[in-house]
């Protein structure tokens, strides 16, 4: 199943339990504009509450993933020393990257080439990321003025550590593939033309897996980074008893002792 927004610039398939959102403004490097924010927040959203989705995968129209803003409008908006409008901005970029983390299904960037700006921060806030070997990312927010947003300050540190962070974002620096690779940013690098056939590969793989133990895992590794030890234990046992408590738990078991691939419902 395949739509599009009112103007097409956020088109939505839904295929074999995956959900793929795709940006498409290719001619402006897949920058938002307009109310495409709140649309990939709409879509994401609506994948979360489809029973028939099991992965959710993030990419971009053409050459690039996300160039982040519209320069253009952003320019407007700095003009007409319009506050709200900017603020309003901020804010629906907040919406997607919520979305994102809040839905308990796994979220797949498939970065196809560079991401920039707040484009690089939609790229972070996915739970993983496969790049094409042409992608490149960068906090290129100080480049006009700016301080990053879309979680930027959050995701970044966790991923590389608090000193790479700010340099990263002191910089401005877009990085290749290669070094987005090396550092943390992008957790597989594949050939450019090999990328829309490893995403879908990676994304039915964890699509046949049980979406409640994986929604767990998801709930739980989030949470790690406010807890300790003795209450991770805690939620461990918990989620745990609802994976036991699971059809899916008693169709792996079985599966595993009968030597067949098993078939998860997700109840």
């Amino acid at each position: 199943m395949s739509t599009g927004t009112k103007d097409d610039n956020v088109l939505v398939c839904i295929e074999d339990g995956i959900g793929t959102v795709t940006l498409n403004r290719p001619d402006k490097l897949n920058a938002f504009a307009g109310a495409m924010r709140k649309e990939v927040t709409r879509a994401v959203r609506e994948m979360a509450d489809h029973d028939d989705v099991r992965v959710i995968v993030i990419t971009g129209a053409g050459r690039a993933f996300c160039a982040g803003a519209d320069i253009g409008y952003m320019k407007e908006l700095l003009e007409g020393n319009d506050t709200e409008a900017f603020r309003a901005l901020v804010e629906a970029g907040r919406e997607v990257v919520t979305a994102i983390r809040n839905t308990s299904k796994p979220v797949i960037a498939s970065v196809n080439g560079p991401a920039a700006g707040g484009g690089a921060n939609l790229a972070l806030s996915c739970d993983i990321r496969i790049a094409s070997d042409k992608a490149s990312i960068g906090q290129t927010f100080n480049r006009i003025g700016l301080h990053p947003d879309w979680g930027g300050t959050y995701f970044l540190p966790r991923l590389v550590g608090a000193s790479k962070a700010l340099e990263l974002m002191f910089t401005g620096e877009m990085i290749g593939a290669a070094e987005g690779y090396r550092i943390g940013l992008f957790n597989r690098v594949v050939p450019h033309e090999q990328l829309g056939a490893e995403t879908q590969k990676l994304a039915r793989l964890l699509a046949a897996k049980p979406p409640v133990a994986l929604a767990l895992v998801k709930q739980a590794v989030y949470a790690s980074g406010n807890h300790n030890l003795d209450t991770m234990l805690d939620i461990e046992l918990d989620h745990q008893l609802r994976c036991f408590d699971s059809e899916d738990a008693t169709e792996g078991l079985n599966a595993f002792l009968e030597k067949r691939q098993p078939l998860f419902s997700g109840k």
